[in-house]
């Protein structure tokens, strides 16, 4: 007794640990992913990182000032002999000053990096909107998985009821001498195949609500109460359409064009560099202790052109390494959106077959049944064996569970065809 106490606590407490079924709509699974998942919040830190690159560019065309404070103790007069080519005569002193630097022009190269900045930094935005797709795509997949899984469950439910039925009713018929004992066999093999049906079934569910639970950020979710969402609109009969909205609406191709076309300004500010750089520069300060060679205040301004002359070919090689990149990139957009137009036509093909297999396998269903039934009644009747009515169960068994899971099949299908289109958002 006290045993059976035990393990009925033991049970209780398992149940109180298991999670109660969350009820969730497809809507509410989207927005659950998009606020917990790790990859999306990941893209938008990256994305708003990429937009501080162009102020650091943009900085060098903004004035510079810098504060000084020196103090100098040495043998009065006397100068630096090794080291440099000049040899300045140094004083004891103590000041205070600021030096201020404007860039007057570049001749283009740091606009150009500033171009090429923004461009990376909108294109990390459509990076992080493909990924942002992905979780959706991924979410509503899984989805319609659970609700398929679910389906199919129902369907070895009810098929482990009709053959357990079944055995019954061929096992008192045996216990009257009117079948025999092969045909009990039958039946009972019929019975635990439908089992064995239903712990995969049950199983299937388990993992499919997993990957959901993965999807949506709540890995600690394991049991949830699906809402059937309305079929989707038909598909368009003309590819031509989709494939157009694919190429314009697509974040990762927006993002390769956008990388391109940054690629092909950083080709230009490479090709700055072959300009001067002109620069004004102004020092001013006081000196309140220091011997008397040295003023009590200075102040100057002047006027820098940095002119390159040679340097070893530098300049010239990465142009051309960012030339060739940049024809890279244009190589990589155009195989994208190879690939786009044959992801679109597949995507179109995959959900106009799980359309169609919707009426194909309802249809099925009902020959199915109406051949059961008469194997059932030829079996009734002795006119048949149970080999035959067995044939019949599993026939009948195997169409219900195409039925079952053919409408989420095409939902997964269409949904498919709107994240290859760039629809899904």
């Amino acid at each position: 007794m006290k045993r059976s106490f035990l393990i009925a606590a033991l049970a209780a407490g398992l149940r109180a640990q298991t999670p109660p079924p969350q009820r969730l709509t497809l809507a509410d699974a989207q927005r659950l992913a998009i606020q917990n998942n790790p990859q999306y919040s990941a893209a938008k830190f990256n994305a708003a990182a990429a937009h501080q690159e162009a102020p650091q560019y943009r900085a060098a065309k903004l004035p510079a000032m810098t504060g000084l404070i020196t103090g100098v103790g040495a043998d009065n007069g006397s100068r630096i002999a090794a080291g440099l080519l000049n040899n300045p005569t140094v004083y004891s002193r103590a000041a205070s000053g600021l030096t201020a630097s404007q860039m007057l022009t570049d001749f283009g190269r740091t606009s150009n990096l500033v171009g090429m900045a923004n461009l990376q930094a909108q294109a990390q935005d459509q990076a992080g909107e493909n990924t942002r797709a992905n979780i959706l795509l991924a979410t509503t997949q899984a989805y319609f998985a659970v609700l398929g899984a679910v389906a199919v469950l129902k369907v070895a439910d009810k098929t482990v009821d009709a053959r357990q039925l079944v055995s019954d009713q061929v096992t008192a018929l045996e216990q009257a001498q009117q079948r025999s004992l092969l045909d009990v066999s039958f039946a009972n093999v019929n019975l635990s195949d439908a089992k064995l049906l239903r712990l995969q079934a049950q199983n299937d569910v388990n993992a499919a609500e997993a990957q959901l639970a993965t999807a949506m950020g709540q890995p600690n979710q394991t049991v949830f109460d699906l809402a059937d969402e309305p079929m989707p609109p038909a598909l368009p009969a003309d590819l031509a359409p989709l494939v157009a909205q694919a190429v314009q609406n697509r974040p990762d191709l927006k993002d390769l064009q956008l990388e391109q076309a940054a690629a092909e300004r950083f080709t230009k500010a490479e090709r700055d560099l072959y300009f001067p750089t002109v620069s004004a520069v102004a020092a001013a300060g006081v000196v309140p202790a220091g011997v008397s060679e040295v003023p009590d205040r200075y102040g100057a301004v002047g006027l820098n052109v940095n002119i390159p002359i040679l340097n070893g070919g530098l300049f010239k090689a990465r142009e051309n390494e960012a030339a060739l990149k940049a024809k890279a990139a244009s190589q990589n957009v155009s195989d994208l959106a190879n690939r786009i137009i044959r992801d679109v036509r597949v995507a179109w093909l995959n959900a106009g077959a799980a359309f169609e297999r919707i009426a194909l396998t309802q249809e099925l269903v009902n020959q199915a049944t109406q051949a059961l039934d008469l194997a059932q009644t030829r079996y009734n009747l002795g006119l048949s064996t149970i080999v035959e009515l067995s044939q019949a169960q599993l026939n009948q068994t195997s169409a219900q569970i195409a039925n079952a899971s053919a409408r989420y099949d095409y939902q997964a299908q269409r949904v498919a065809v709107d994240y290859q289109t760039g629809v899904l958002r």
